[in-house]
């Protein structure tokens, strides 16, 4: 703990200029007694710091001491910054706040960023991702159950490899023993996950990764014309931001999506817009969209 804290105040002292004992004291709730020890021992490591006098004193390190500034670009050191900063409102990582606080020390300036990410999500399982991620740098295999696109639930073995945020959704990439064969799992997916004792010997080379190419399965949507009334233009935009899309004169949003192979997922998305979406084309889609209907009629007519 002691050792933390000391690290912790060196950052401090190399990210401010001057820090008084009393700020030092309330940010690691000590005494100012056990922060000026702190500073003794710092200095006997062989670290300058010094003490400055007056109402405005406290400690500071000379500045021959810190991290060359020319070494990386101010916004080389802002966008690592943006980076590693966005990954702290998913993982809890004590590394990346270290590796934070040394980027601190070179940042310029204090400015307000340019960019800033936010890969948190209230659809999101953090739990499932720190556990993942756990398993993922301890190098163990892990257990779960997975629904698969035909809505099976199969228990897999994984060595898991790498975590990905794509379209919107996380995803785990790794070896499943199951089907002895990379797989891509989406995490929403996944459930009764445990972590093994058993160590991941395989070393996974990159070219066997084919990360976007499982992905893009994932998400194939079929080739249609949907028309979209004023009142969900909005949401329309937020669904298929990346379609080809043609703006009506009479407020109404038309787009045309490509790709076709999965009309689930498209006509999943058409029913929740109620009567404000229409396929326009192609009229094999209607169809399927009129028989879903006439079967969920039909279901409620039988309660």
């Amino acid at each position: 703990m002691k050792l933390e804290r000391l690290i912790s105040i060196t950052y401090a002292l190399l990210n401010q200029e001057v820090i008084s004992a009393a700020a030092l004291a309330a940010q690691h709730q000590v005494s100012p007694r056990t922060i000026y020890r702190d500073i003794e021992a710092i200095c006997a490591a062989g670290i300058p710091v010094v003490s400055y006098q007056g109402s405005n004193g406290g400690f500071g390190i000379i500045e021959a001491y810190k991290m060359d500034r020319s070494l990386l670009a101010p916004d080389d050191v802002n966008s690592l910054i943006t980076l590693l900063s966005s990954t702290k409102t998913v993982f809890r990582d004590a590394r990346t706040e270290r590796t934070l606080d040394r980027l601190r020390t070179v940042q310029s300036s204090e400015r307000v960023p340019s960019l800033t990410l936010d890969l948190g999500s209230w659809r999101m399982n953090n739990e499932l991702l720190h556990e993942l991620r756990k398993a993922i740098t301890s190098r163990c295999v892990v257990r779960f159950r997975y629904v698969n696109a035909k809505n099976d639930r199969i228990d897999r073995l994984v060595e898991p490899v790498t975590l990905h945020f794509k379209y919107y959704a996380w995803y785990l990439h790794g070896y499943c023993r199951t089907r002895a064969d990379y797989r891509v799992f989406k995490l929403s997916r996944i459930t009764d996950l445990s972590l093994t004792e058993e160590p991941v010997l395989r070393e996974h080379a990159p070219t066997e990764l084919n990360v976007g190419e499982g992905l893009s399965r994932e998400r194939d949507m079929t080739g249609a014309v949907i028309r979209f009334a004023s009142d969900a233009v909005a949401s329309a935009l937020d669904c298929f931001y990346a379609e080809e899309k043609n703006f009506e004169p009479n407020g109404e949003l038309t787009v045309r999506i490509v790709n076709p192979t999965d009309s689930d997922w498209l006509l999943s998305q058409v029913l929740g817009y109620g009567g404000s979406a229409f396929i326009e084309e192609p009229e094999w889609l209607r169809e399927e969209l009129r028989t879903k209907l006439a079967n969920l009629c039909a279901r409620y007519e039988e309660v």
